[in-house]
């Protein structure tokens, strides 16, 4: 690990930087885990004197560099007055032995369960109950050992901090700073519990997107295994299977990024509609609304990723053998019955803009995809964010719509496409799409525009302030108030 690297700060720009005056004090680590010598490192290199306090100093010595001092536990608190608890929960016990010297101390808990709500009570908040005659810090819980190392080239820069103590928790606040993290306070010890959870949860809020996801791509692949495949085997004798990996694959593909990319605009619909009908903006929409709401980046990335799935089937298509067969027999066929020419005026102008449609469809969504970063969404303002977000989504789902309505052309009249009296894949994939722009176009009509801009103003329908004179806003009544919720 080069020095010149550690002492590198975390937040990039040199300019950003609050220059904090290094206090050259030594804090103690009990632990010599991978963490803790990461930990070690960090801190040594950030300006602080480090001792390590170990069960066996003389054995874990080597591991640490030489700017470090290893002792014993005992030895270490009493050089101390702030420590690094970096051992495992379970191990807590091992500290009873030290308690006379751990009094007064400073304790920093890093430690993380190995399971979420695997105990009644946070591990800082059982530590704290151990020794009362300590002060507990929860921090660098969720900063990895890898991020430790490696600074600003890897890893999360926040670190999440709470204690009873607001001067301890000021201490820890100052160290994260100079160690060149972006501390956060997160308030009492009671918050413990919450921020040794965040390690251990895998995408929260990817759960139900992917879920329903998952779910539509299993819907359609379902779907189109019935009319493609086991339509002409059970009518006609035909062996379609060999389209099971890829071709039914690239079907699906772009319903559940064509449905998903609706469900992304869906939630605003109906949140401007829950407004119009309540008449104000101060009733708090329906939980699983509230939570749709929060899930539109989700969903919005797991429709760019299908429509780029899609596009990668797509033009693999003709190198399938079973393509080059298909070519074969036709030319073999179009020859056979002396046919000199097999162009279709109507199906090629159908392919052209079919295909305008989906490229101009994958470029605005990989636009809205690369604006969600947070990299790039905290360069632009909240107006060009939203035009890009909101105007340019509506604009990407209009297209994604053309290119299946001319994907579809006539085929939605044709007697011949509803296998088993099922409609086309994509008159189903257009259900929620089509109420969607139906709805957009009904809440873009003027007289709607304009109640709806009034009511998110804060106007409320039915509610009318009247100001006495002098402008004492002590003397105002309500006329015609309206019982509403107000969060």
């Amino acid at each position: 690990m080069a020095k010149k690297e550690m002492v590198k700060p975390l937040l990039g720009n040199k300019s950003e930087i609050h220059h904090c005056g290094l206090q050259k004090i030594d804090v103690g680590i009990l632990g010599t885990g991978d963490f803790a010598r990461s930990l070690a490192a960090r801190l040594a290199c950030s300006g602080y004197g480090v001792i390590i306090g170990s069960r066996h100093p003389k054995r874990t010595a080597a591991l640490f560099p030489t700017m470090n001092e290893v002792t014993s536990q005992r030895e270490a608190i009493g050089k101390v007055n702030i420590i690094f608890v970096a051992v495992n929960h379970e191990h807590y016990s091992t500290l009873n032995e030290l308690r006379d010297v751990l009094a007064g101390k400073i304790l920093v808990d890093v430690s993380n369960n190995m399971k979420i709500n695997v105990c009644e009570e946070s591990n800082a908040e059982h530590l704290a109950t151990m020794f009362p005659e300590c002060t507990v810090v929860k921090a660098f819980n969720v900063i990895s050992a890898w991020a430790l190392q490696f600074g600003a080239r890897d890893g999360i820069k926040r670190v999440l901090i709470c204690s009873d103590s607001h001067e301890a928790k000021c201490v820890v606040t100052e160290m994260a700073r100079n160690m060149g993290f972006i501390p956060v306070d997160m308030g009492s010890l009671s918050a413990a519990k919450e921020i040794e959870n965040l390690p251990l949860r895998l995408f929260p809020s990817w759960k139900i997107p992917v879920l329903i996801s998952l779910g539509l791509f299993v819907f359609f692949y379902i779907y189109n295994f019935i009319i493609s495949v086991i339509h002409p085997y059970v009518v006609k004798g035909q062996n379609r299977f060999y389209k099971i990996p890829v071709e039914l694959v690239n079907v699906t593909l772009p319903c559940v990024a064509f449905v998903m990319l609706s469900l992304v605009y869906l939630p605003g619909v109906l949140a401007a509609i829950f407004q119009l009908h309540n008449g104000t903006k101060y009733k708090r929409f329906p939980g699983w609304l509230d939570q749709w709401l929060q899930q539109r980046k989700q969903l919005g990335l797991l429709s760019f990723f299908c429509a780029i799935l899609h596009t990668i089937y797509s033009l693999c298509l003709p190198m399938r053998r079973s393509a080059r067969y298909e070519l074969l027999n036709e030319a073999f066929n179009q020859v056979k019955n002396g046919k000199e020419n097999a162009w279709v005026e109507e199906e090629v102008w159908r392919m052209e803009i079919y295909l305008s449609f989906g490229i101009l469809a994958i470029g605005m969504l990989s636009l809205l995809a690369v604006t969600s970063l947070p990299s790039v969404a905290g360069s632009m303002n909240w107006r060009e964010f939203s035009f890009i977000q909101s105007g340019f989504g509506s604009a990407a789902l209009v297209i994604s719509t053309l290119h299946t309505l001319t994907f579809g052309w006539a085929k939605a009249f044709n007697s011949a496409q509803y296998k088993f009296y099922l409609p086309p894949t994509f008159t189903i994939a257009l259900i929620i799409p089509c109420m969607v722009l139906l709805a957009k176009v009904y809440l873009f009509l003027p007289f709607v525009n304009r109640k709806l801009t009034r009511i998110r103003r804060g106007w409320e329908v039915n509610r009318q302030v009247k100001f006495c004179k002098g402008g004492d806003a002590s003397q105002f009544s309500d006329y015609q108030a309206e019982n509403t919720s107000i969060v």
